[in-house]
Order: C-alpha cells, then sequence, then structure tokens
C-alpha cells in the first residue's frame, strides 16, 4: 500500500502543482494533510459528486475517494499495530489473547490458541498472589510479578524460589538489588548432569578456564583468548554485557567437527556477570535448604494447578479481556485457599509451613 501511495502522491503533485510527500513513519498525518487540502478543492470547485454506472467522476472526486481509502486503511492498520501491545501476534476476538503453542490433547495434537500465561505463588501451601500475563515465555513475567506482589502484599519475601523457565540475568539482578536470595534452578541444570554433557568437548564447562589471563583452553590445547565485549538489550530494556572470546587458530585441528560447525575459529559468547549470578543460584538449589525449597516448590506451586485444573475443572477461559479473565482466576484461587484452611483445621496442621525432606525430621 505504501508504494500505491507514493505513486498516488507522484500523481497529484503533477495534477495541482504541489509537493505534498507521505512519510513511512507519519503517514497518517499526511494523509489527513491531503485529504484536508482535497476537501478544500472540492468546496472551492463546487466539485457535484456522482456515483453509479455510466457517470464520470470529476478529478477532485477520484483523488479525494482515492486517498480517503488508503487513509481508511492506513488507521485499520495503526489500529491493529497498537494491538499488538509489544507481542508478535493477538486475537481478534479477544485482543488482550496472544496466541500461545498450548499443550497437547489426548490425541497429541499441539496447537496454537489464544490464551494468558497464568502464575500463581504459593506460601505455606496457600496462594498468596496470582497473575495473568500477555507474555508466552515465563522468564518475561516474574519481574513484574513480585512487583505486583510486594505492592499488594505490602511485604517482600526474602527469598524466591523458581523453576528454570524463569531464569534471567535480569530476574538474578532484580533480586540482588532486592536483596531477595534466589533458588532458581539453571536451565541447563538437567543437561549438565548427562554423561553426554560432560563428554562434549565444545562445551564451555569442560574447558580449563584461566581466570587471571581470563582465557579458555579448548581440548586441543589452543587459547581462547577475549575478542572484544559487546552489549545487548532485551525487550524490556535490560543491557547486557557479552564478551565474545575466540580460538587463537582452529585450521587442521582434529577435533574442529567436535567442537564447532563455524567455518572459522571457535568463539564463545559469555555474559561474565550472569554466569556469577547463576553460580549462586545453583549453589543455593544444593544446599539443604535449596533441595527443601525445591521439593516445595513440586508439591505446592504444582499441586495448587493440578487441584484448580483437575479438581475444580478449571481448564479455560470463558470471559474475554485481560481484566476479566484475571477475575475468573482470583475466585478459584480463593476457594482453594479456603479448601486448605478447613483441611488444616481438621488434620491440625495450621501452624506447619514446609513439607520435611523424606528421612527427615
Amino acid at each position: 500500500m505504501f508504494r500505491k501511495i507514493q505513486e498516488a502522491v507522484h500523481l497529484l503533485n503533477h495534477e495541482y502543482i504541489q509537493d505534498f510527500s507521505v512519510g513511512a513513519q507519519t503517514r497518517t498525518q499526511d494523509l489527513q494533510k491531503i485529504s484536508r487540502f482535497l476537501e478544500g478543492k472540492c468546496r472551492a470547485d463546487e466539485t457535484v459528486f456522482v456515483y453509479g454506472r455510466g457517470k464520470r467522476k470529476d478529478r477532485n472526486q477520484r483523488y479525494l475517494e482515492m486517498f480517503r481509502r488508503f487513509l481508511e486503511r492506513q488507521r485499520d492498520y495503526d489500529w491493529h499495530t497498537a494491538s499488538f501491545q509489544g507481542r508478535n501476534n493477538y486475537c481478534k476476538t479477544d485482543p488482550d489473547a496472544t496466541f500461545m503453542h498450548m499443550k497437547d490433547d489426548h490425541m497429541r495434537n499441539a496447537q496454537l490458541k489464544p490464551g494468558y500465561n497464568v502464575q500463581i505463588a504459593v506460601d505455606s501451601e496457600y496462594i498468596v498472589a496470582a497473575g495473568i500475563f500477555q507474555d508466552r515465555n515465563d522468564v518475561w513475567t516474574l519481574i513484574p510479578f513480585l512487583k505486583t506482589m510486594e505492592g499488594k502484599l505490602g511485604l517482600r519475601y526474602p527469598s524466591v524460589t523458581a523453576d528454570s523457565g524463569y531464569e534471567s540475568e535480569e530476574g538474578y539482578s532484580f533480586l540482588r538489588e532486592n536483596r531477595q536470595k534466589p533458588y532458581i534452578k539453571p536451565q541447563v541444570y538437567e543437561k549438565w548432569k548427562k554423561r553426554s554433557f560432560k563428554k562434549d568437548i565444545s562445551e564451555r564447562e569442560n574447558m580449563g578456564y584461566d581466570e587471571k589471563a581470563d582465557t579458555y583452553t579448548c581440548h586441543a590445547g589452543k587459547l581462547l583468548p577475549p575478542l572484544y565485549i559487546r552489549k545487548q538489550k532485551s525487550k524490556s530494556g535490560y543491557e547486557t554485557e557479552v564478551t565474545v572470546y575466540e580460538c587463537e587458530d582452529c585450521g587442521g585441528c582434529p577435533y574442529k567437527r567436535k567442537c564447532t560447525k563455524a567455518r572459522g575459529n571457535k568463539r564463545l559468547y559469555l555474559s561474565k556477570s550472569f554466569l556469577e549470578k547463576r553460580q549462586e543460584s545453583y549453589e543455593n538449589i544444593l544446599s539443604e535448604t535449596g533441595i527443601k525449597y525445591r521439593i516445595n516448590r513440586s508439591i505446592q506451586v504444582e499441586g495448587a494447578f493440578g487441584v484448580l485444573k483437575n479438581d475444580y475443572g478449571f481448564q479455560r477461559f470463558l470471559l474475554r479481556g485481560k481484566t476479566k479473565a484475571k477475575l475468573k482466576i482470583l475466585l478459584p484461587c480463593l476457594g482453594y485457599n479456603i479448601n486448605k484452611l478447613h483441611e488444616k483445621i481438621q488434620k491440625e496442621r495450621t501452624g506447619s509451613h514446609l513439607f520435611a525432606i523424606k528421612g527427615t525430621a
């Protein structure tokens, strides 16, 4: 359409001896200006608008109708663009919803369907917060969810336990600034435990590292010194410093096929800040407290989701819009907490907060 607009503007300027232009970033305003000019031209020339077969339209009418169509389509595009709200898709029947890859059904059919990313926080088996997010990835929900929790509850938890899907340098930095201890499982935690990973010579963890010289040593004994530092921003605006290491010479190396797929020398792209924060969280989850917190996260959080979905039959949102969807999830969460309190009273467990690890008191 933009190409057609440019062609139409060129003809308009030639016909009316004008110097109009339409910019890529100011299409709507420029089209409005041209439409106002043509409307004034129609009034000045007392143009009679005609419609139907056998009627010949005046030049003013032809150009005015053409640019009005352009303006109408551009406004429609602008509305759709604004409805994305930073996403790459949205649902026309519910603009707040995002198309997400839902889990397989009983026939193992996985489909893209409009939905919301539901997050809950559990403390002592009670759901203390619930949120509705448009992001498909959990990693972008951690910080806004914690901020909302702090504002609603009026307190800040000394530690946060989360699954590997929430791990990011930005999240680690946020927790460190708020003096909250992270118990977040690294995304490569399960991969680290595999024998195949420990034998993979291409992985950074299996290379030697000289902290003073800041160089890695590959399987062939060649050094990978730092080449340069580049900065990159996430979609939230968080800036990360990535150090790029490059091998001195991979030419003729007998291990190159196993070490890298690059045509040239092997490179490593590492954020030192992220690695340091990940190591801290990794050590936290391996501690006795960390093991207890992770076990309870699996029992309490996943258990709460299981009760909401299977016992309460909460499988889908029947209301449209983010506000109504949040209300829809808060009601079963409230019912869950009431049932949990009743259960604890019946079993005389009102003073318990965490389940004990098997084999311990």
